[in-house]
């Protein structure tokens, strides 16, 4: 095995993990967030945040996959240590991006059906 090949699987394998850990971290502390901005529809909530872990795959592993061909084919180890941290450091603000962007979306979201469904005013 070659060098190029080995940077390339070690930089698909992080990316990989990184998206996994991203897209469970984001579904299990995501899910209450989604029910208050469903007003309380569970259902609704999990029925979106699986839907979102779905997407979320997909657009990231495909710009993972997609992402692998820019720039210059390392050669030796020094030049591979520079390809992944600089592919990582990527997909990482790609990662961040999206997840600044849902969270813009779910906020709008939430805002929207606090809007149609006010909360219950108590009195002292």
């Amino acid at each position: 095995m070659n060098t190029s090949l080995g940077i390339y699987i070690a930089y698909f394998l992080i990316s990989l993990g990184m998206t996994i850990w991203v897209a469970r971290t984001l579904h299990k502390n995501g899910r209450i967030f989604l029910v208050d901005a469903f007003s309380g529809n569970q259902q609704m909530a999990d029925s979106v945040n699986h839907l979102l872990v779905v997407g979320f795959y997909l657009i990231n592993i495909g710009f993972i996959l997609l992402f692998l061909r820019v720039g210059e084919k390392p050669t030796d180890l020094v030049q591979g240590v520079e390809y992944i941290s600089t592919k990582l450091g990527i997909v990482m603000l790609v990662l961040g991006g999206m997840h600044f962007f849902n969270m813009f979306n779910f906020s709008k979201m939430r805002k929207k059906g606090i809007a149609h469904n006010p909360p219950p005013i108590y009195a002292k």
